[in-house]
């Protein structure tokens, strides 16, 4: 009989604590996917309302809480192999977070980048993947260049230089985020809108030290979420020098 008490505790406490832990991620979840204040967004630029306009308008954005999108991702190691794999990522636009999981043979995780920062909520951290960068890089890109109409709506932070430049052989009018005292650990990053449809297909990300720059380029847009808005169905995460020039892809994603 006390052994039979014994376990019946043990499996109370634990159904306890998975009850907690599943209802304080739905309370994190919850507070991620929260509509944004309008009464806040004051467009002072003329680039935000092209970017948001080409991928499918203010309101769908702002009824954009939230996108699920499935992906199947390719790791490129220095060695010339890679690894490929599939990821789900929950992307919070107002919220400038992302979180990513799967389920894969090395263990499953559940990794988050958010104004607080990276996080590991489940499982452990596969590090780089032998691609050269952490997953936080990756992540970071990757809500950045889905997210980007929402991204620019900061005017405050954004500087547009006065003449557009040629990026692979067209014009893109390209837009400095320096870092900020809030996130001081974001490096910072150029965002390129294209001069004829009002996209932004690659962001700059420069490295303070100059050695670890890097650059994400969106491709074959697409329509996404309830609301429809536009964003790139294929995502490439590359090296660069200290000047922004591409060289090695790290990374490969391509979403379902």
């Amino acid at each position: 009989m006390i052994t039979q008490f014994k376990r019946r505790t043990v499996w109370l406490i634990l159904a306890s604590a998975l009850v907690v832990g599943g209802c304080q991620r739905r309370y994190e979840q919850d507070k991620l996917a929260q509509p944004p204040d309008v009464n806040s967004i004051n467009i002072t630029s003329d680039y935000a309302p092209r970017t948001i306009g080409a991928t499918g308008g203010y309101q769908a954005w702002i009824d954009t809480v939230k996108l699920d999108r499935n992906g199947v991702v390719t790791f490129y190691r220095p060695d010339g192999t890679f690894y490929l794999t599939e990821h789900y990522y929950e992307i919070y636009p107002w919220s400038n977070a992302i979180r990513v999981s799967a389920d894969e043979p090395r263990g499953g995780f559940v990794w988050q980048l958010s104004a607080e920062g990276f996080r590991i909520l489940q499982g452990g951290r596969a590090g780089t993947y032998d691609s050269g960068y952490e997953m936080q890089s990756v992540l970071r890109a990757v809500l950045d260049i889905t997210t980007a109409p929402v991204r620019l709506l900061d005017s405050a932070g954004l500087v547009k230089a006065p003449e557009p430049v040629k990026v692979e052989g067209l014009w893109h009018h390209s837009i400095e985020r320096a870092g900020s005292e809030v996130e001081p650990r974001l490096p910072e990053a150029v965002f390129y809108q294209d001069a004829d449809s009002g996209l932004v297909d690659m962001i700059w990300f420069a490295d303070a030290a100059g050695q670890k720059s890097f650059a994400v380029r969106g491709y074959d847009y697409r329509k996404a979420g309830k609301q429809q808005v536009l964003v790139p169905a294929k995502i490439e995460v590359f090296r660069t020098d200290a000047k922004g020039l591409l060289q090695k892809r790290l990374v490969k994603i391509d979403f379902k």
